[in-house]
């Protein structure tokens, strides 16, 4: 049975990008420095290729528009699996005719994430956006919450848990500790 994880980066004070929607840092990539190759080594580093293989795992995805679109919709092909976007709103030419793997779809959170779990199959479904993310725990459709939580203050920005419902309850299932980052992966309390 597919599991939904959203998947993200976040510094210390919660922020998942600053108010300029850049990742932190002068070159706009500070919160996901923690997955890049290592050094001269150019190897990633254990947690580092643990978690793209994850990613690269995933039989679907699910975005915010917000995110979709900031994205450019990853070309069209999030590592070569379904991309559904919940959105109320047509979506743009691109979207729309020339990337065949984005499907918008206008019923609601809980329908894009059955839509993205049928098509995941038995693999989980990667989730990316803080307010697709509010919406799918206010829904009760969010399975699993794995934070990279990046030793920095952005100080402003977008954070990714601004607006929910009412107290959610977590588990953590896992962390793993690194210089870079601590990993932490939560199960949603049901």
């Amino acid at each position: 049975m597919s599991t939904s994880v959203l998947d993200m980066s976040m510094s210390l004070d919660g922020y998942i990008a600053d108010p300029d929607d850049y990742l932190g840092g002068e070159d706009g990539e500070r919160l996901h420095h923690w997955s890049a190759p290592n050094g001269q080594s150019g190897q990633l580093s254990a947690p580092a290729r643990q978690f793209a293989d994850e990613i690269i795992a995933t039989g679907a995805v699910l975005a915010g528009r917000r995110t979709a679109e900031l994205m450019d919709h990853w070309g069209g092909d999030h590592h070569g699996v379904p991309i559904f976007v919940p959105s109320h709103r047509r979506p743009g030419p691109a979207a729309r005719w020339g990337y065949p793997l984005v499907t918008y779809v206008a019923n609601g959170i809980e329908s894009a994430m059955a839509q993205a779990k049928a098509a995941a199959g038995d693999r989980n479904v990667l989730v990316h956006g803080a307010y697709t993310a509010q919406r799918a725990l206010a829904a009760g459709v969010l399975d699993e919450v794995q934070i990279h939580q990046i030793p920095v203050l952005l100080g402003g920005g977008h954070r990714l848990f601004d607006v929910l419902p009412s107290q959610i309850e977590l588990e953590i299932i896992q962390v793993i500790d690194t210089p870079e980052a601590t990993h932490i992966r939560y199960r949603v309390r049901r």
